[in-house]
């Protein structure tokens, strides 16, 4: 009740820090936190000093008590303890005691009620001692707690429940209230001010209000029998939510439709007895559109009333009479009926209008006492109020009407949707509803208020009558006019309530609710409608809502509501009635007024907003209030003169104490309410005799001595101010600071709602501006408000801070500046773009409609003591004025700094500070003065290029109307006029004008030694042209501004004397005929794009990549539509100049896809298509050589269609020259082409050997001679014609050769790959491309040194490429092998060493292995190309040959680059010297038993030891298959034999191939344990030199194969050996045999096909050594075994 817990920063977290004093260590304990008590206003009271060792951090009082938070969290108490059972149950206010119950405890927070006491401790625990009769303590079964006492905050929802950690309390007469960490109220004790759904008290424990759940509640206060709540309102998007439309309560609809004779009525005046519904996810709100509830159900059997007067019996409507009733109206308030009239309202207006905003009028008698004649009036007045309301209490038992919402106040309250401030009947309520409804208009003057209600012509005055009145007299009230009168001034009172200050502030969404139905409208004033109807300029709503995403959680919310909730029989709910609430509800009126801190007397309530003003209600016996209105039941304004800002609130029984800045920034305190005589002191308190009445707070005089005050509180009927004392000048500068924010705020809020709203509402403001400068305009005033919206956040912060932590580090504007600095910089941006536009000078007209010809409000606002100057530059001066504020925090700041050690952190941070601060003021500063040059030269200005030319956000730099600039070689009678703007340079000319943008504009100065000219070169993406000034001062002035604005327009700094040459721009083209009204955006070097960019052209065309001297060059994505198929053409791949060129991929819109190199924009070189995909109509394949977009050169064509595959010789897209095709059917032709067509001399063969060998003329058309041989030998010979395979016609004759003509057989044998393409020809773009990429232009012709320099640059860009496309990552391993390529192995020059041969051995190997490295990519298209003519169709058997000659072409081919690159090396067949010593001496010192060693390889250098271990694991699969399909039926006849002999057992094996007793193994091992050899062993013996041949299978060169035939050797020995036990040496006659049942027992699958392979690929220097005698063995092996059968 009697205390609060201040602002809205966490109180745990501001009581955590210590009560710090500034690093100077200036204020020591003595100094701060000093707490003086006194009771009363008089001029003879003065406070009393309560001494305590530590600093007092906040203070709480109860009717007889105080207790009181040391620094240290330690609690004391004085006063009147009943509870305490021991001697000590009172103690003088000046000897507090320690409550040592606490101790060990560290207390954040205390709160007093009347008669007890709580704590909230560190870790959020609560603590609560004193009376506890109705539960307020929480402790059940004890009606005294003499010491604190710990009580458990339990959430019943969890499992199990969990404790709620506390921020703070409130404690009123018999309740308590808890505000959570999760912003949450908890409440205990007894009465409806508990907000709980229960009706069993006392509630002994803590309970959740569930009406306020789901808000984030930010202070809570209690009176004596009422409780407040200052909550933080809904975020917009949850206020937007579609509203419901049946009541969540009582299910009844919320909107209703009546149909009228003339009319159609829409009513939302639905009145929810509970007063609040509960959504779904526990969020309390109001029901859409409805006033506060007047009455709630008393018990949940309780009817509900009805809404229409119908149902009210003894209600009737009496429909006045226009001649005489029109000029009257009657308003229901408290169950009275009020009536005034037109002469009353205009008294009401002029009265109203001299307190506006509440301050002034009686603010001006400052006599500590009141005028006794004033009181006695108002004393009468609120007797008879009272008297009325008990009278209305009797006779409303039981009906239930509509209530005066918000405020009563008619004429200025906002007709928002169903928030009516009429009493009306359910018809009116509804009529009224539907027009504001359509007008959404606020009404602005007591005429519209008049004219609205004599339109509406059903006003029924009997409505405040109620139900049971006798004989349905209106009212129901008895006394004559006199009484009328009473209750009419009152009337009048509440018209006053709302004055100019106190409109609320509406918001966009609220303007935007519209219903347009036929006849509503005609009851409307028409100047309602004319308002009604005219173009809506303003949709700012001038409160940002949700505040400045920024500051988050950093600064107060300002958007707050106050909800109140209780006994109300002294209005102290605020709600405009007397009536109790069982639950919180808002009240409305206070939503809009930034309430930052609420307080609550024993029967009053206090409210106090972010422009320091107090709105107070409740009871008033004593003046409490601060002002003399009337009626008190909702919130008014307290009376205070002009340019008193209070911050600070405290609410007593019966008084109410205010801390304000008044003149100097030394707080000073003002009292309202119960004086305290001395002899009245222990009078009881409900005596008045001894108390005084206050028309309006006084002014405490003592208030100056107590130094400077940072937060007061008020209990009972005492007074306590808690001071700091002034050492440093610290405190002073602190307080200066916050007092200077407040002011400011009020400075802002002020031009806000008496200069920028009216203006924003000014009919004429759309006709006068035009659309773009009230564009401007609304972005002027949104700017405003979040600048004005952002000091009032900070200046709550900076009052919170006063009142908590009084500390440098807690200042917002330190940490955070950057949120200050923007929101600044936009504003005056805002501004400047205004005035440019010439924005203030069209707004003056407006303006002096609106503040007629002598504008003092204007002039007083703006700090103007100018006389006669002009409205316009008086608007410029009001909007410029904030800007003035940054000087002061500047100013402030470094006023702070000087309390500090100039080494300290605290020092560093406010000079840092300080610098910001003043910087931007600087800034904008130059800022405005551009904007105001810019704005004089638009005045001057030509007014036909104005237009195109004149942008809000351009400012004038430099122009040249002096002639100080002209073109070079331009006409005599030229006009050329340059002007710099801070974006472009404008060239203009008589009639026209090119604009330059500034980001892609370069200048430079042209040296003058050997002209005379004062010349600049000025670079434009497609002009160039110079610039001659008049002076060399000229020419250095020009040069320095472009160069400036050019860096300023580029990075915003304008630092730098010179702009970056390179830089990155937007520039759209207007003249290059290939880039015409293309955009391009990225890198750009001397006015030509140059480095990674985007051009996007007018047709969809885009091209991403890089750019070089304006051309695309290097790597580019490439995107082109294609008008026919609704698709695009994309091309991905390398550029040069232009165009492409280099190896790309292009897939056409028709979905082929080319893969390969381009040149010219055309397929150039290698590459590969495909044609469609698998399932469409021609699926096919090409990949060989273009030249000039045409398949030229050597390529393969694999038809999948057709199952065709051709091998050959293209010319313009056509078959011509050898050419070998093969089809899937076993076809195999050799021979000419010509014009696509087989044409001329071929060979084809079927799949059954049958050969024809001749003419022919189309594909596989056999016309002319030839030789026909079929499979057993016989042959035609003369002239063929016919297709193959459909009969053919043949002439000539018939041969079928003699059995034994042997050699004649032999001769007739075709030798396939005569008429086929030679493997060199094969391929040679591929090569020739490798050979262009190392430097050179043909092969083996160009220079050692520049290959390599290339290599390094393809490896390098490669790198970089793959770093900045993260879709085209390299892997680890990838890095790693391309680090390691980066040394360059041919450094020394000279013999190849075996050292050297393999580094460079090693060196191909990872070459080989990157597609990136020249070599590599050849790697790899090889193996494309190979698998691309060798898979699939191309897998035939009489293909083998070709494939091998080919492989042994590319090594040839790959060897002579490997020798370009390594000169060093010897050639094909060249030998490397040993290092050491005669390699015969060292043959003829080894053992004896290593003659089976073949010589080391390497010491020949040739191009299959050094490169098919590279070359052939990659090529192996298509080439083992198409042996495998050679040695098909060799290798069938082999496997069969091998499977049969392999069914014998060991010994019998041994025995049938004739192996010698001597070589049969004894024992043989088994599991690691020797085993002997019995009859019937199998697959025992020579088991180890069978695995090793096994091997043979898995590798792939022909060394590899050899190696394991020579393992396999070396093992048959070990084994031999080991049973001989002596050495031997093998011949032949005795190896073979045993060397036989090796090969059988490891049943190698296609052996054939490995001995073909072995053969036909072996090192020619292998073949006649050691490895050359193993092979013949193994192949005689081969033949013995396919022939084992006949033998």
């Amino acid at each position: 009740m009697h205390q609060h817990c201040h602002g809205q920063i966490s109180v745990m977290e501001s009581q955590r820090k210590r009560y710090a004093a500034p690093s100077s260590g200036e204020d020591s304990s003595g100094e701060r936190g000093l707490l003086h008590t006194w009771k009363g206003y008089s001029c003879s009271v003065t406070p009393e000093r309560v001494l305590l060792s530590r600093p007092v951090l906040q203070a709480a009082l109860g009717t007889r008590h105080g207790v009181l938070l040391v620094e240290g969290g330690q609690v004391y108490s004085f006063g009147e303890f009943p509870w305490k059972q021991s001697q000590v149950s009172e103690v003088g206010p000046l000897k507090p005691v320690l409550e040592s119950a606490l101790s060990g405890q560290r207390v954040v927070a205390v709160a007093a009620g009347n008669f007890h006491s709580g704590a909230v401790t560190e870790d959020g625990g609560v603590h609560m001692w004193g009376e506890n009769s109705f539960g307020q303590c929480g402790l059940s079964s004890l009606t005294v707690v003499p010491n604190p006492t710990p009580v458990a905050v339990l959430d019943p929802d969890t499992s199990p429940p969990h404790t709620i950690r506390v921020l703070e309390l409130a404690c009123g007469e018999q309740h308590s209230l808890a505000l959570s960490a999760q912003h949450e109220v908890w409440a205990w004790g007894s009465g409806c001010q508990l907000g709980l759904v229960t009706t069993i008290f006392p509630v002994w424990k803590p309970q959740k209000v569930e009406h306020l759940a789901g808000r984030h509640v930010l202070q809570v206060a209690c009176g004596a029998f009422h409780s407040l709540a200052l909550v933080r309102c809904l975020p917009p998007q949850e206020a937007r939510r579609p509203l419901p439309d049946k009541c969540g309560q009582c299910n009844q609809l919320l909107y209703t439709m009546t149909d009228k004779e003339d009319h159609v009525i829409i009513s939302d005046s639905h009145y929810c007895p509970l007063g609040v519904e509960l959504l779904d996810d526990g969020e309390a709100r109001l029901e859409p559109g409805r006033s506060p509830p007047l009455r709630l159900q008393s018990s949940p059997s309780e009817p509900l009333s009805s809404h229409t007067s119908a149902s009210a019996p003894g209600l009737h409507p009496s429909i006045t009479d226009h001649t005489g009733y029109e000029r009257r109206r009657t308003v229901a308030q408290n169950g009275e009926v009020l009536t005034t009239t037109d002469s009353d309202i205009s008294a009401a207006g002029t009265d109203s209008g001299r307190t506006v905003g509440g301050v002034g009028g009686a603010g001006s008698q400052n006599s500590p006492y009141p005028d006794d004649q004033a009181v006695k009036e108002y004393l009468k007045k609120l007797s008879d109020t009272s008297l009325a309301e008990e009278t209305a209490k009797m006779t409303i038992a039981r009906a239930s009407f509509q209530p005066p919402a918000d405020s009563l106040d008619l004429l200025t309250s906002d007709l928002l949707p169903g928030v009516m401030p009429v009493t009306t009947s359910s018809a009116l309520n509804s009529l009224v509803s539907s027009c504001a409804s359509a007008v959404a208009e606020r009404v602005v003057s007591t005429c519209e208020a008049l004219s609205l209600k004599k339109r509406i012509n059903c006003y029924n005055p009997g409505v405040g009558g109620v139900a049971g009145a006798p004989g349905g007299v209106p009212g129901g009230f008895p006394g004559g006019p006199a009484e009328e009168r009473v209750r009419l001034e009152e009337s009048m009172q509440g018209k006053k309530s709302c004055s100019t200050g106190d409109i609320r502030e509406e918001e966009a969404e609220g303007l935007s609710r519209r219903l347009s139905l036929p006849g509503l409208l005609s009851q409307v004033s028409p100047r309602l409608l004319r308002r009604a109807s005219r173009p809506k300029v303003r949709a700012v709503p001038l409160t940002p809502v949700g505040g400045l995403p920024e500051a988050g959680e950093l600064l107060p919310s300002l958007q707050t509501e106050v909800w109140s909730w209780g006994r109300g029989e002294e209005g102290q709910l605020g709600h405009g009635d007397n009536l109790p609430r069982l639950q919180p509800l808002c009240i409305k009126c206070l939503s809009s007024k930034e309430v930052v801190l609420v307080a609550a007397g024993a029967h009053h309530s206090l409210a106090l907003t972010a422009q320091s003003q107090v709105f107070s209600w409740g009871s008033n016996s004593s003046g409490q209030l601060g002002h003399m209105a009337c009626p008190t039941t909702i919130p008014r304004l307290a009376k205070l003169s002009e340019g008193i800002r209070v911050w600070d609130v405290g609410a007593g029984a019966q008084h109410t104490l205010l801390l304000a800045d008044g003149d100097c920034y030394q707080p000073i305190l003002y009292y309202s309410g119960q004086q305290v005589r001395e002899a009245a002191q222990d009078a009881p308190q409900d005596q008045t005799e001894g108390y005084s009445y206050t028309q309006q707070p006084v002014l405490l005089p003592f208030c100056m001595n107590l130094g400077y005050v940072s937060g007061v509180f008020a209990g009972g009927q005492s007074c306590v101010a808690l001071a700091d004392r002034n050492v440093t000048g610290f405190i002073a500068s602190l307080h200066e600071l916050a007092a200077a924010e407040r002011k400011f705020y009020c400075k802002l809020s002020s031009v806000k709602n008496h200069i920028l709203r009216p203006l924003l509402d000014l009919e004429s403001l759309g006709t006068a501006l035009g659309p773009a400068s009230t564009v401007l305009l609304q972005s002027l005033a949104r700017c405003y408000s979040r600048l004005c919206h952002l000091t009032g956040q900070h200046s709550a912060s900076l009052t919170a801070n006063l009142r908590r932590r009084r500390e440098v580090k807690s200042l917002v504007m330190l940490e955070h500046a950057s949120i200050f600095l923007d929101t600044y910089n936009e504003y005056c941006c805002s501004v400047g773009n205004f005035l440019v536009m010439g924005g203030f000078h069209a707004l003056a007209k407006p303006s002096l409609d609106f503040f007629g010809k002598c504008p003092e409000l204007l002039q007083r606002l703006a700090e103007s003591s100018e006389e006669n100057i002009p409205l316009s530059d008086l608007l410029v001066a009001l909007f410029y004025l904030p800007m003035r504020h940054l000087h002061e925090y500047g100013r402030l700041l470094l006023k702070l700094g000087t309390c500090f050690e100039v080494s300290s952190v605290d020092y560093q941070q406010l000079q840092d500070g300080c610098s910001k601060f003043e910087a931007l003021a600087l800034h904008l500063k130059r800022r405005r003065k551009e904007a105001e040059y810019t704005y004089q030269f638009w005045k001057s200005f030509p007014g036909k290029m104005t237009d195109s030319l004149r942008k809000p956000p351009r400012r004038l730099i430099c122009e040249s109307s002096n002639k100080a600039l002209t073109l070079q070689n331009s006409g005599r009678f030229s006009v050329n006029w340059f002007i710099l703007f801070n974006d472009a340079l404008v060239h203009a000319q008589f009639s026209t004008h090119h604009v330059f943008p500034l980001a892609t504009l370069w200048v430079e100065p042209i040296p003058e030694e050997n002209t005379d000219l004062y010349g600049l070169k000025v670079i434009s993406p497609e002009e160039t042209f110079t610039l001659l000034a008049c002076s060399s001062m000229e020419k250095a002035k020009w040069l320095r501004s472009i160069n400036q604005a050019v860096d300023q327009a580029m990075s915003g700094a304008g630092q730098r004397a010179e702009p970056p040459i390179s830089r990155t721009a937007s520039y759209t083209f207007y003249k290059d005929s290939r880039l015409k009204e293309a955009t391009y955006e990225g890198r750009w070097l001397a006015g030509k794009p140059n480095g990674r960019g985007m051009v996007k052209w007018l047709d969809g065309r885009i091209y991403t990549g890089t750019f070089k001297n304006g051309l695309e060059d290097g790597f580019g994505d490439y995107v082109m539509p294609s008008k026919t198929l609704n698709l695009n053409d994309h091309y991905q791949g390398h550029w040069k100049e232009g165009k492409m060129h280099g190896i790309g991929t292009y897939k056409y819109a028709t979905g082929e896809l080319y893969e390969g190199s381009f040149q010219d924009n055309m397929r150039h070189g290698h590459g590969m298509l495909r044609s469609g995909t698998l399932n469409s109509s021609s699926p096919s394949v090409f990949i060989g050589q273009w030249v000039h977009d045409k398949k030229t050169g050597y390529g393969v064509f694999d038809d999948i269609t057709r199952g065709e595959k051709y091998m050959g010789m293209w010319q313009d897209d056509q078959r011509q020259g050898t050419g070998v095709i093969v089809t899937q059917f076993g076809l195999y032709y050799e021979g000419a082409f010509n014009n696509n067509k087989m044409q001329g001399t071929g060979v084809l063969l079927s799949e059954d050997n049958t050969t024809y060998e001749g003419e022919f003329s189309e594909d596989w058309t056999l016309n002319g001679k030839g030789v026909l041989t079929m499979a057993n030998g016989d042959y035609f010979e003369g002239t063929f014609t016919g297709e193959w395979g459909s009969g053919l016609k043949v002439t000539g004759s018939f041969f079928k050769p003699n059995l034994y003509d042997s050699d004649g057989d032999k001769g007739r044998a075709v030798k396939l790959g005569r008429l086929a393409v030679r493997p060199e020809q094969k391929w040679r773009a591929v090569f020739e491309e490798c050979w262009m990429r190392l430097g050179c232009e043909a092969p083996g012709q160009g220079e050692n040194q520049r290959a390599w320099e290339n290599i390094a640059v393809a490896l390098t860009t490669s790198r970089r490429l793959h770093r900045d496309c993260p879709e085209m990552n390299l892997s680890q391993s990838h890095n790693i092998t391309l680090e390691s390529l980066e040394f360059n192995p041919q450094q020394h020059v000279g013999p190849v060493t075996m050292e050297r041969y393999d580094r460079i051995r090693h060196y191909l190997i990872k070459a080989c292995d990157t597609p990136l490295h020249p070599l590599g990519r050849l790697m790899e298209t090889l193996v494309a190309v190979y698998r691309m003519t060798y898979v699939g169709v191309g897998a035939n058997r009489r293909l083998l040959l070709q494939a091998v000659n080919e492989i042994m072409s590319y090594l040839a081919r790959i060897f002579q680059l490997v020798r370009f690159l390594f000169p060093d090396l010897p050639e094909e067949g060249g030998v490397i010297p040993e290092p050491s010593s005669d390699p015969q001496d060292k043959k003829d010192s080894n053992c004896a038993d290593t003659q089976l060693e073949s010589p080391k390889p390497g010491r020949v250098v040739s191009s299959s030891s050094l490169l098919l271990p590279v070359l052939l694991p990659r090529l192996y699969p298509p080439l083992f298959t198409l042996y495998a399909l050679e040695k098909e039926r060799e290798d069938d006849v082999y496997w069969e034999c091998v499977l049969r002999l392999n069914k014998q057992p060991d010994m019998a094996l041994l025995a049938f191939l004739g192996v010698q007793h001597k070589f049969w193994p004894v024992s043989v091992p088994v599991l690691g344990e020797r085993t002997e050899v019995v009859s019937s062993t199998k697959d025992a013996c020579f088991a180890s030199a069978t695995e090793t041949l096994q091997q043979i299978s898995t590798t792939f060169t022909p060394s590899d194969k050899l190696q394991v035939i020579q393992l396999t050797f070396e093992e048959i020995t070990k084994e031999v050996v080991s049973s001989l036990e002596n050495s031997f040496l093998w011949s032949m006659d005795d190896l073979f045999p045993v060397f036989l049942y090796v090969v059988l027992r490891a049943r190698i699958r296609n052996l054939g096909s490995e001995v073909s392979l072995i053969e036909d690929l072996m090192d020619p220097c292998v073949q006649h050594g050691e490895h050359g005698i193993m092979f013949t063995t193994l192949k005689a092996c081969y033949y013995q075994i396919q022939h084992e059968k006949t033998t």
